[in-house]
């Protein structure tokens, strides 16, 4: 038998909180042991103050959990994070002084210099810069960030390009569901059959974040990539999954079989329990991906790209697409803690 690690979950009733408890309820290694949100909360059992909106059941072990407050000592090595942005920066930092691991899904220490922003498949080296984290050397306690939903799914698209054949622009355009706002999201008479062509901070944050992902690694820091980047974001009528369409320049120029191969067999197999069989598949189809179509592959861990073609102003486009809430929120925190046990960063 492995000796599960205890993990809890910060901001346990939200949208993000509940994800992370449905994911983790049969994890192999994390044993969810604490449950922690806002004060009103604090001491209800969670199966009593959680309106529970996953589309499974919520599991058996945590139904009886007492849900404490977010600053009490708590009983994990562990938190994943799933606070809202208004209150996450500072409880985040609390439980980090305190030499607990922070896995954090929020937005709030992304940017900080010695706080990595990880998608392990991508920029694990990251991790590195924890080490500069006073709390670290201090008691083993630290924060780790994933980005953004949407930026998760360009950072995945545009990797095996980057990689292969370098950046000089990129040109993006989202469509984003409406479960990325959260729950109860956007209201009906707002997004039914209607587009929302603003996103609060959206475009900012994608833009800053995949310099600081794609960024070569320093001796102290991280140096940000280079490219020039243009995003710019929509809230759409779909449920789960984001969907963006890029347009590139490449540094090196690259035939679009290039393109597509470089897309197929970029990304390495981590090996981790989270990681799916496939972090990226080109679908051929000139209608893929689609959100109905595609949203759940790789247990929603998988992003599809599609349609690559020449770009009448940069060289190349492309339609990437991936689950918001997994991929983009709570299986990447998941993903990350696992790699940090992995590479032994958690003492």
């Amino acid at each position: 038998m492995i000796k599960k690690i205890k993990v809890g979950i910060l901001g346990c009733t939200g949208a993000v909180g509940q994800k992370l408890v449905s994911l983790l309820g049969d994890h192999p290694f994390f044993e969810i042991t604490e449950l922690a949100a806002s004060e009103k909360s604090a001491g209800n059992k969670y199966a009593d103050r959680c309106s529970w909106r996953e589309s499974n059941l919520m599991p058996e072990k945590v139904k009886n959990i007492i849900i404490k407050s977010c600053h009490e000592d708590l009983d994990a090595k562990i938190l994943f994070s799933g606070l809202d942005a208004s209150v996450a920066g500072e409880i985040e930092s609390f439980y980090a002084s305190k030499g607990y691991a922070v896995v954090s899904n929020s937005k709030n220490h992304r940017m900080d210099q010695n706080v990595p922003l990880v998608i392990p498949e991508i920029n694990s080296a990251h991790c590195e810069l924890l080490k500069q984290q006073e709390s670290y050397s201090k008691n083993g306690g630290f924060i780790v960030t994933n980005p953004n939903c949407s930026t998760i799914v360009l950072a995945v698209a545009m990797y095996p390009i980057f990689k292969n054949f370098g950046l000089k622009k990129i040109i993006c355009t989202t469509m984003q569901a409406i479960s990325g706002a959260g729950y109860p999201g956007v209201p009906s008479m707002d997004i039914m059959g209607n587009v929302v062509p603003y996103i609060s901070g959206e475009e900012a944050k994608m833009e800053s974040e995949m310099y600081k992902i794609f960024g070569a690694m320093g001796n102290s820091q991280i140096d940000p990539a280079s490219f020039k980047m243009s995003a710019s974001c929509n809230r759409v009528p779909v449920r789960d999954g984001h969907t963006v369409s890029a347009s590139f320049e490449t540094e090196t120029k690259a035939s679009k079989e290039e393109i597509i191969e470089a897309l197929k067999n970029t990304y390495p197999d981590l090996g981790l329990n989270f990681s799916p069989d496939y972090v990226l598949v080109y679908n051929e189809d000139p209608a893929r991906p689609q959100p109905l179509l595609d949203v759940n592959r790789g247990h929603g861990m998988t992003v599809t790209v599609g349609r690559v073609r020449e770009c009448g102003v940069l060289d190349w486009k492309l339609t990437a697409f991936g689950h918001n809430t997994i991929r983009g929120a709570a299986g990447a925190a998941i993903l990350n803690a696992e790699y940090l046990v992995k590479g032994g960063f958690i003492k």
